[in-house]
């Protein structure tokens, strides 16, 4: 079966990885994607340790399913090879600093007057049309003037961010999605667009509920640490052996938990009746919960929340969860063959779709492994 982009050509003149993520997962739909680095390479290519015989693995998280070419846009001939490349394309992701396309020849408006279907999508750190359109826009920073950094953390300890690059992939993740609708609407008119996706934007909405409390009250959250301004009880509580993540939202959950525990007690408590008065009343229901899961082991509790249907989960590392059964179930981990490593292990695809599945066909390839291929133009 072939992916549902079959037949789609996208052009990756983005680096590191907002842009890479989006020609990522366009990739593992099944377009062909043709990534273009500059003779340097991406910088994910030289972010590290750690690396494999030459080979950055923060470049195998954005890297798989496209094509590598190398071309020098400082040249006519790199900037030619380009041009001609975006003038086939359906699609064109590029993250450069504003008014560099224009400067290399390659304004989306002069593209289309050759190929008037082609989406453009520019991910940036505040968006182009911005009055800061001209600042670089980092994961760290935008993390931190996003808010992001002032919600994590504990009340008494400077914010922290997050441990992974999350404007970044979900400035990606909000690309593709601005792509793929561009391709629609294109189906129907024939014409291409702009799509302008700024980290910015994307890190504000995962303020989500602490956003929305703030445009509500006034109030700015406060950082909770692994607590939960909104919902009770929704952290994090140590067992006899290993700590215990849980999530009880829904009163009904609630009663089960009470059920779960053999705490009957906390089910007919007025102060727990409802989750605003759980919230009001956290630190009296800690203590209680606090004292009863120490009676006995995480797996134990898991297996007894587990069988009335509750939220609740080990806090596992990053070596457990990878080595999980149920992510090789879902090929969520899957074995590739690099070219220069050999049999490697990357992320899967998160999308599963029954007509048109999605694939790993390419492993992330070497600079310019693809330059001398040609099938590529």
């Amino acid at each position: 079966m072939t992916g549902a982009l079959d037949g789609i050509k996208v052009l990756d003149l983005s680096r590191v990885l907002a842009g890479p993520w989006c020609a990522m997962v366009l990739g593992d739909l099944g377009a062909d994607v043709i990534k273009v680095e500059s003779p340097e390479g991406d910088d994910l290519r030289h972010f590290g340790p750690p690396f494999e015989k030459g080979e950055s693995a923060y470049f195998m998280v954005a890297g798989r399913n496209k094509r590598c070419v190398v071309a020098d846009m400082k040249t006519d001939q790199g900037r030619a090879l380009v041009r001609k490349l975006a003038l086939t394309a359906d699609v064109l992701v590029e993250n450069f600093r504003e008014g560099t396309l224009e400067k290399f020849g390659l304004a989306p408006s002069d593209l289309r007057k050759e190929n008037p279907g082609l989406i453009v999508c520019s991910v940036s750190g505040y968006g182009r049309a911005s009055s800061m359109s001209a600042r670089a826009g980092y994961d760290f920073v935008i993390q931190a003037e996003s808010g992001l950094m002032s919600i994590i953390g504990d009340e008494d300890q400077p914010p922290m961010k997050v441990g992974a690059a999350v404007t970044d992939i979900v400035a990606g993740q909000y690309a593709t999605q601005g792509v793929l609708a561009a391709l629609f609407h294109r189906e129907k008119t024939g014409e291409g667009q702009d799509i302008d996706i700024s980290l910015l934007d994307g890190a504000v909405t995962l303020l989500a509920n602490q956003g929305a409390a703030y445009l509500m009250t006034g109030e700015s959250p406060k950082r909770l640490g692994n607590d939960h301004p909104t919902v009770c009880p929704y952290r994090p509580f140590e067992t006899s052996d290993y700590p215990i993540a849980l999530a009880i939202g829904a009163n009904r959950q609630f009663q089960k938990l009470a059920k779960a525990m053999d705490l009957p007690e906390i089910a007919e408590d007025e102060r727990f009746a409802t989750n605003p008065s759980r919230v009001e009343n956290r630190v009296a229901l800690y203590e209680v919960l606090e004292a009863r899961f120490m009676t006995r082991t995480r797996d134990e509790w898991l297996v007894a929340l587990h069988a009335e249907g509750l939220p609740a989960g080990a806090l596992r590392s990053v070596d457990q969860v990878m080595d999980a059964p149920e992510l090789a179930e879902r090929e969520m981990v899957t074995t590739v063959e690099h070219s220069t490593i050999g049999p490697t292990r990357i992320v899967g695809s998160p999308i599963k779709m029954s007509k048109t599945p999605t694939s790993v066909r390419l492993a992330p390839r070497p600079l310019g492994a693809d330059n001398d291929d040609p099938n590529w133009l």
